[in-house]
């Protein structure tokens, strides 16, 4: 059996600067359908209306931060599964990423990014998934 092709990414980011590169990159390089949240609350509309195959979410937000945005979305029976990223500043620690692997992450990815392999990050970590 085939993987699924990745057809809907939500991206979560309080920077609209970020959110129109990522979108741009991604929609250009996979062909892929992403719909943007800068806010946790408007995430958790967006999620429950495109019902995505992947998220992407920053981890530094005001308000509702990424871990907790993950854990309201894995609290969604419909999105317990679903694979999320983290995308998180450059001075992370090994050991926070780690604590987003166990939490039960798919991926992280450190910010500032390379727009010409962020696309193949994601490519490569949503096959990954479909192979587990």
């Amino acid at each position: 059996m085939g993987l699924k092709p990745l057809k809907k990414i939500l991206l979560v980011d309080d920077d609209p600067d970020i959110l129109t590169i990522v979108k741009y990159c991604l929609e250009r390089q996979i062909n892929v359908a992403v719909s943007c949240a800068q806010s946790g609350e408007e995430a958790m509309k967006i999620v429950l209306l495109i019902h995505p195959d992947l998220i992407i979410l920053d981890v530094l937000m005001p308000k509702m931060d990424g871990v907790a945005l993950y854990k309201a979305i894995r609290r969604i029976p419909d999105f317990a599964l679903i694979p999320i990223v983290f995308f998180t500043a450059s001075r992370i620690q090994e050991s926070d990423i780690q604590e987003y692997l166990d939490l039960g992450a798919a991926g992280v990815i450190a910010k500032p990014f390379d727009p010409m392999t962020l696309s193949s990050q994601i490519q490569a970590i949503w096959e990954r998934k479909q192979k587990s």
